[in-house]
């Protein structure tokens, strides 16, 4: 069964952060829903069928750039034929790339959290490249990033590098005593943090392996406040950092 609340939680998160989505955000019908469920052969994973019930016509602010999300994609690209009924693999999200495209699908065999792993690979389904263990840690990250971190005035991505695993078992305890909210229920290859003046997401590709490396970008009112974050950090505990960037560079 899935957990309860978590949809309402994420609702209220991507409500908090992101402007004017209440306002802009538009659902599919009922009969659009249904009509993907027949398609995946199966009941939909809960956090898809809200988020088609929020945002299947329109995300708003969060409609990414280039890519499709909408109800009405999913039923074309089946009905035209680009995608083929698959009982493991459902499309979600077309990409426009005219060489070689890589569309999002759920693997229905991987279903957590109410949810399900969201992967993309070519229609027609050779290799594949996961990118998270959940379609609702794809939607709070890029929000988060997008319109928190991305609009603070510094920024700095770097690697989290542990020698035993897991990283998030030893920076997690460390932003919670440093005030820092997890707004979002997610697994061992996301997080985020969120604080009044920084915000932190980390993630890494969802593999059946001890996790000892994950990127992260954080963001503050500057540099010094980012480095006495992460010199708690590294202080703390045995994480190290690699491959730090900052976002504008540093005089």
């Amino acid at each position: 069964m899935p957990t309860p609340g978590l949809e309402s939680g994420l609702e209220e998160f991507l409500l908090k952060i992101v402007p004017g989505l209440a306002e802009q955000w538009q659902g599919s019908p009922p009969e659009e829903i249904a009509q993907i469920e027949e398609l995946a052969g199966r009941p939909l994973p809960p956090c898809y069928r809200w988020f088609l019930s929020r945002m299947g016509r329109n995300m708003g602010p969060l409609a990414y750039q280039r890519m499709d999300f909408s109800a009405q994609r999913v039923l074309t690209s089946y009905a035209d034929g680009l995608i083929e009924p698959d009982s493991q693999f459902l499309f979600i999200g077309h990409d426009p790339d005219k060489y070689m495209p890589l569309h999002f699908f759920f693997d229905l065999d991987l279903p957590v959290r109410g949810d399900a792993r969201v992967t993309r690979r070519p229609a027609e389904g050779f290799e594949r490249y996961d990118q998270f263990e959940t379609f609702r840690e794809q939607l709070a990250y890029g929000a988060l990033l997008s319109f928190r971190i991305g609009l603070m005035k510094q920024r700095c991505t770097a690697l989290f590098r542990s020698n035993e695993p897991e990283v998030l078992s030893y920076l997690t305890p460390v932003m919670d005593g440093l005030g820092f909210a997890r707004p979002v229920l997610t697994g061992r290859y996301c997080e985020l943090y969120l604080g009044q003046d920084a915000a932190m997401v980390c993630d890494v590709v969802p593999r059946d392996e001890p996790l000892v490396v994950m990127g992260f970008t954080l963001g503050g009112s500057d540099s010094g406040a980012l480095r006495r974050i992460l010199g708690t950090i590294t202080t703390e505990t045995p994480l190290t950092l690699r491959r730090m960037e900052w976002d504008p560079p540093l005089p």
